[in-house]
């Protein structure tokens, strides 16, 4: 029979009758420091801890939120969980997959994807960029056993699905929809056998097949603007957007928001047909203002099981919290007649507080409140591999290239020095012949009776030229006609033959002066889907259809001389199978690259315990946002920046960099950045290290100088001599000034003595043209100015909540109390990988405490760590087996003698055996049945006798598997007269 420590119910009889409790716990000792280790809840929820939450919800950028619950019956933990997906737009890993218990606490547990793409868009290539594109408001479901994520990215593609049945760490199967459906939401109508939908726009629906991999059927405008744009909560403008459907007590609703001149709000529809007006039988829908407060608005209706059975249904929608980003709230509602009314009677406060919905175990509280979507990080590779970073892709085939091609003159007798006009034809109909008026040397050619405006000196390039490559294209033109226009305009043009002939422009028009030599010239790089079977370029005027009518306008002759084809050297970046393949280095969830990163210029297996960054290409400044945004900086520019959210209302974060392998030109640091941005660097310059700080605030130009805007801040910065390591620290303050983010850095050599490098700077607030539609973030970052191959280590990432300018004493009371309480634990109570996690959480933080410590962020990054690993144990600590069993200890008197009284009484389903052992003797019972008791008084022989104790051993199988617990029941002291 296996031995388990347990509980039973002990009384002792005392002489006077009463019955007195006696616990089978923790001592007194430990439970006081139970009692004194009580973390703080972790830095991006607002749980009180009371059993109250505040909104917004999350204290970081949680922006377009879909959620789904996922019922107790149909997973294997027995509750209901919760996930949550959100918008990352141009990050990697993207659409991360948060997992909550209580709608309150939240953590990330997966992505949906490594890399949306593998193109130059997606992967910072070739002047390429996604900023604020990619991956944009996304759609979350579960249903018979499958979870499906529904993304839209604005310029990879269109919209994508991707399932799987392990939402956790499943491999994700993709389909490509082949089109783009703004913000859309996935929805099963469950009540009509499941038919899946994509609700998208504002408001249209398509209708997909039974495999969710095509779409069958459009529904445009199944609720359209128009009808209620009369509706101050709708209006005629303003946006219409981030619709999410749901069925609910046979109506459909529809969730979005809205932007009317009344303020930005959450509009609800409802029908009871899922297409309304399009549907078989119509059914228009109805409309509700829904919520109008403090500009909470887009998101989801998530339901909560009742104490009823049935479901309560909350709303889950975000608010603009900039410079942090979109943060989300839950929010109680009042159903009346089918209609929410969400908040207190319709208004939500910022930083009001609710009651949590859902109730957990205090063990389950604890553990919950320190869940974070941020984190401190070591860099010590002990992240679990993740089964989306397995992505397979086709890497696409370089072009074949023939060198010998590139680089070199490729007309023929471009110069007319070969006494004839070898090598030039004429394009359409025209005379050539060779004319003394050179520009250089003694020989041009001149064409004349020209018959269309294409009619030119043209060379045949077939052959020579090749996809993927950039030619340089020119010549020098005149036209000397004196009944010609004084200026005329001229084209370098390449005519494509083959089964269909193109005519692509080679040049911009250029003017040029009658009588007066002029250049015309060009760039163009031959498409991969241009035929190259017969390829031929002339110089042209500009097209008219009827040139004739004024000849000496449109067909005037006109000379050529020293014209020129050159093939520039290939420096496309092309996609490598290295670039994209696991490289053996895993991070934690709470990472993400600014882009989809070069796996072959990143590790954390180079060196233990560091993450290495290394340069593998140099900066350009020729990459341009979208739209005619302007110029990208070099740290925009800069592809494998690893970053996190920001949280507020306070964030320090400290590193420690090793710049022994910079090379000059290198720029490496800590950044907190949108495209506005500040940060404190090392930059390497004549092989001298400068420690600085660098910030780019609004309005942006659309041109700029790269180095000027990322040049050190006057007075703010210092030379490091010899230092091959450098500690650096980023104070963001968000609370300083609504809407805005001021920073202060510092610097150390050791950790331990600190320098400001000047007041704090700022403002960085929201960039109004949206090119980065995020919050702002904080990073490591490495980039080259002048050549690839240096590299950077970070040795940690530590986050605290405490800026230096709090001017607080460093306060160790809640390491000390996490390390006092670590060791009361017994390691048999724990699984083994839990235990061992905490094991080494609880070394960090005994090596913190046993060193000497600089900074705030020093002692809380290892003592959340350990806290965390303590709060997970707490969950999972072996549930201590107990016996329902009276038992009760006591005395009395026969003829002058003492007896020792036990009695057990038995409360089990089952029978239990019992064995009691006193200083007088022992007695077994091997079978005392459910409801009965087990009597014995133990002879003493003795007058008096001092207080004692009866122990009881008691042994039952009430689930099928042997317990056996052991305690002992108190009596006390008597004596007989």
């Amino acid at each position: 029979m296996s031995r388990r420590k347990g509980m039973l119910r002990f009384v002792s009889l005392a002489a006077t009758g009463l019955l007195a409790s006696v616990g089978l716990f923790a001592t007194t000792a430990v439970a006081q420091a139970t009692e004194e280790w009580n973390p703080d809840s972790s830095y991006t929820t607002t749980d009180k801890g009371d059993g109250t939450y505040t909104v917004p919800l999350l204290n970081a950028d949680v922006p377009d939120v879909s959620v789904e619950r996922v019922p107790a019956s149909e997973n294997d933990e027995g509750r209901d969980l919760y996930y949550m997906i959100s918008t990352t737009m141009q990050l990697s890993p993207g659409a991360p997959i948060m997992k909550s218990y209580d709608l309150v606490n939240w953590e990330i547990v997966n992505y949906a994807f490594d890399r949306l793409d593998i193109g130059d868009a997606f992967s910072l290539r070739n002047g390429s960029n996604s900023y604020g594109q990619g991956q944009w408001a996304s759609s979350l479901r579960y249903h018979d056993g499958t979870f499906y994520v529904l993304i839209n990215s604005l310029n990879l593609g269109g919209a994508y699905i991707y399932r799987t049945d392990d939402i956790e760490d499943g491999a994700w199967t993709r389909t490509a929809l082949g089109r783009s459906l703004h913000d859309p939401s996935l929805f099963f109508d469950d009540a009509n056998g499941g038919v899946p939908y994509i609700i998208y726009g504002g408001v249209s629906a398509v209708r997909l097949n039974s495999t969710l991999t095509a779409i069958e059927q459009d529904f445009p405008n199944f609720i359209q603007r128009s009808d209620f744009a009369s509706q101050p909560y709708v209006g005629s403008s303003g946006l219409f957007e981030g619709a999410q459907a749901f069925y609910i007590d046979g109506y459909y609703y529809v969730v979005m928001i809205t932007w009317p001149s009344s303020g930005r709000q959450v509009a609800m529809f409802r029908s009871t047909e899922l297409l309304g007006r399009l549907a078989n039988s119509p059914a228009p829908y109805e409309s509700r203002g829904a919520l109008n407060s403090n500009g909470f608005a887009q998101g989801s209706l998530v339901p909560i099981a009742n104490d009823e059975g049935e479901d309560d249904w909350y709303g889950f929608f975000f608010r603009d919290n900039f410079p942090i980003g979109r943060t989300p709230a839950l929010i109680p509602a009042t159903w009346s007649d089918g209609w929410p009314t969400f908040g207190n009677n319709g208004v939500v406060p910022v930083n009001g507080a609710f009651e949590k919905p859902i109730s957990l175990t205090p063990e389950q509280e604890r553990f919950e409140r320190l869940k974070s979507i941020v984190g401190s990080d070591d860099f010590d590779n002990d992240a679990p591999h993740r089964s989306y970073q397995d992505e397979q892709w086709t890497i696409p085939t370089p072009p074949d290239l023939d060198e010998s091609l590139i680089g070199v003159e490729l007309l023929d007798n471009p110069g007319l020095e070969s006494g004839g006009t070898g090598g030039w034809s004429v394009n359409d109909t025209a005379t050539l012949s060779t004319s003394t008026d050179a520009h250089t040397g003694t020989s041009a050619v001149a064409v004349s009776g020209r018959v269309t405006t294409g009619s030119g000196p043209a060379q045949n390039v077939t052959g020579k030229v090749q996809h993927g490559v950039t030619y340089d294209v020119s010549a020098w033109v005149k036209y000397d006609n004196p009944a010609s226009p004084a200026t005329k305009q001229f084209y370098l043009t390449a005519r494509y033959g083959g089964s269909s002939t193109t005519y692509t422009n080679l040049s911009p028009a250029t003017n040029l002066t009658r009588g007066t030599w002029g250049k015309v010239s060009g760039s163009f790089t031959v498409p991969a889907s241009q035929a190259l079977s017969d390829v031929r370029i002339f110089i042209e005027t500009p097209w008219t259809s009827t040139p004739s009518t004024a000849p000496d306008t449109h067909l005037m002759g006109f000379t050529v001389d020293d014209a020129s084809l050159v093939g520039r050297p290939v420096t496309t970046e092309v996609a490598q199978a290295e670039e994209v393949a696991p490289n053996g280095s895993n991070l934690d969830l709470v990472w993400e690259w600014n882009h989809a990163p070069d796996n072959r210029y990143w590790s954390l297996t180079d060196r233990d315990g560091w993450l290495r960054m290394t340069t593998g290409k140099v900066v350009t400044g020729a990459y341009a946002h979208r739209s005619s945004g302007g110029e990208l900086t070099w740290l925009e520019e800069a592809r494998n920046t690893l970053s996190q959210r920001t949280f507020g209302p306070r964030e320090s974060v400290e590193t420690k960099l090793d710049i022994s392998g910079m090379k000059d030109g290198d720029v490496a640091g800590l950044a907190a950045y949108n495209r506005d941005f500040s940060y404190v660097a090392v930059k390497r310059v004549a092989g001298v290290n400068t420690v600085g700080v660098v910030h780019r605030g609004q309005p942006f130009a659309s041109s700029i100088d790269q180095a000027a805007i990322e040049g050190f801040l006057p007075g703010r910065s210092a030379t490091l001599g010899a230092a091959s390591e450098v500690h650096l620290k980023a104070d963001l303050d968000f609370a300083r000034t609504s809407g805005q983010l001021f920073t202060t850095f510092y610097f150390s050599l050791d950790g331990l003595t600190w320098t400001q490098l000047g007041d704090a700077v700022g403002p960085l607030r929201l960039d109004g043209g949206l090119t980065h539609f995020m919050g702002h973030r904080v990073g490591l970052f490495d980039y080259a100015t002048q050549q690839a191959g240096g590299h950077v280590d970070f040795d940690r990432f530590l986050l605290s909540d405490t800026l230096t300018s709090q001017n607080q004493p460093l306060d160790e009371s809640d390491l000390d109390a996490a390390i006092a309480h670590a060791g009361t634990l017994d390691q048999g109570d724990y699984p083994a990988e839990a235990w061992t996690s905490m094991r080494t959480a609880l070394a960090d933080a005994q090596a913190a405490k046993a060193a000497e410590l600089g900074t705030q962020n020093q002692i809380d990054a290892p003592e959340r760590a350990l806290s965390y690993q303590l709060a997970r144990l707490g969950v999972l600590e072996a549930a201590t087996p107990s016996l329902d069993v009276d038992v009760t200890a006591g005395t009395r008197c026969v003829a002058g003698k003492a007896l020792v009284t036990i009695q057990a009484t038995n409360n089990e389903a089952v029978p239990v055996a019992i064995e009691f052992e006193s200083a007088f003797g022992t007695k077994t019972f091997a079978s005392v049945l459910p409801g009965k008791n087990a009597v014995h008084a133990f002879t003493t022989r003795q007058a008096s006798i001092p207080a004692g104790a009866v122990s009881a051993e008691v042994s039952a199988a009430p689930d099928g598997e042997p317990v056996t617990v052991e305690a002992d029941a108190a009596y006390a002291a008597h004596a007989c007269n």
